[in-house]
């Protein structure tokens, strides 16, 4: 009885001492992530969306029409700055969509800061259009 004691605590120690070696090991995927900056236009959001309703180009049949409504799209801004993989998340149809994400390839954007490291990030923006 007492062997089967002795070895019931030395089990107990022994699962003690793996599990508290195994929790000790690093993970970088573990690592605290502090973002720094989020991704933002350099001039503001009221300027982006100023900028997009006004100086978009709307088309006859969008103006004849007198479209409005918004544009959702999602995209990514890359660590230089640029704009990438604009998808069209939902829109108001007669070409505004397009025109609205041509507009946004051509922007650049201040990136994402992580840990202090630039790094891409993906933004969902919706855009107010209004074709007159």
């Amino acid at each position: 009885m007492k062997n089967l004691f002795v070895l019931l605590i030395f089990m107990f120690c022994g699962s003690i001492i793996f599990s508290q070696k195994k929790d000790s090991i690093y993970d970088p995927q573990n690592m605290k992530v502090v973002t720094n900056q989020e991704a933002h236009h350099p001039k503001g959001e009221q300027w982006l969306y100023m900028h997009i309703m006004y100086d978009l180009k709307y088309s006859d049949e969008a103006k004849k029409k007198y479209m409005e409504g918004e544009v959702t799209i999602k995209f990514d801004v890359n660590i230089d700055s640029t704009v990438s993989e604009c998808k069209i998340v939902s829109g108001v149809g007669y070409g505004i969509d397009e025109e609205v994400v041509k507009m946004l390839l051509q922007l650049h954007f201040a990136p994402s800061i992580q840990n202090g490291i630039r790094v891409k990030m993906n933004v969902m923006m919706t855009f107010p259009v209004k074709a007159h």
